[in-house]
């Protein structure tokens, strides 16, 4: 049985179903290669516009594997090449929204972080509990957290590996929305399908410019943005968007 099943529940919305329930969809290596895997094909693959990654109502993924850690060395951690299935998900040019239900924790919350949009059930829970266990983060959970939530909110659920509710994290900037459990990956669905209906290289150059900006200089950010929008004015998207708009129909996008 595969660690991660591909659905295709809409046009251009792949679906990606974290597989293993026994075990609270613990990150395996296995798992994280085939994640890697498969957000390596989808970012090839034109027909896909979007993707929802989700777990099940228990958890999203409640952390890394511990059997697998609890006698592992400094080397063997070397060895596992982990960055290799994190950058595939980074560098994903299709946007990923996170579908939380139950436990987002330690790798589980990283995971999810790495993710565009993040929307959660209001029973889901998020944290970083790996110093309970003498670690700490190590797939971007000090780093991305701290730029989610600022530096006091993020210091205090590092320090203590103390869970953060659905509503605290929704007002604390790290997820988007809070639905009833039942209806999270319908709604990341339902977002997913208006994003995979516009323009796609509009809707890829918006992705990278927030990323690549993130971190730059506001001047130099801006400049980014500059360009890139000027470049969408050479899309065949464009003139067929502006066109239909002024006919008043439904615009074709070709992704070109």
């Amino acid at each position: 049985m595969n660690d991660v099943l591909l659905e295709w529940p809409a046009p251009g919305v792949a679906l990606l179903r974290l597989n293993r329930p026994e075990v609270r969809n613990a990150l395996s290596p296995a798992l994280r290669r085939e994640l890697r895997d498969l957000f390596l094909s989808l970012s090839a693959n034109e027909t896909c516009r979007a993707i929802v990654l989700t777990g099940d109502m228990r958890a999203f993924a409640a952390g890394a594997d511990i059997r697998a850690l609890a006698h592992a060395t400094p080397a063997d951690m070397m060895a596992q090449d982990d960055e290799t299935n994190w950058e595939a998900i980074r560098i994903c040019p299709k946007p990923v929204i996170a579908a939380v239900n139950g436990f987002a924790l330690g790798g589980g919350c990283e995971l999810a972080m790495h993710a565009d949009i993040i929307v959660a059930g209001l029973s889901a829970q998020f944290g970083q509990p790996e110093v309970k266990l003498g670690i700490m983060p190590g797939a971007g959970g000090t780093q991305r957290l701290v730029r989610a939530v600022g530096k006091s909110r993020a210091m205090l659920a590092l320090l203590t590996g103390d869970f953060i509710s659905a509503p605290d994290a929704l007002a604390a900037g790290l997820i988007a929305c809070v639905f009833p459990d039942d209806d999270v990956v319908t709604e990341a669905t339902a977002i997913a399908t208006r994003i995979a209906a516009l323009p796609p290289l509009a809707v890829a150059e918006i992705k990278r410019v927030v990323l690549a900006g993130m971190d730059a200089p506001l001047v130099t950010a801006l400049m980014l943005e500059r360009r890139a929008a000027y470049l969408l004015f050479g899309t065949r998207d464009k003139e067929e968007a502006m066109k239909a708009f002024l006919e008043k129909r439904k615009p074709n996008f070709s992704g070109s």
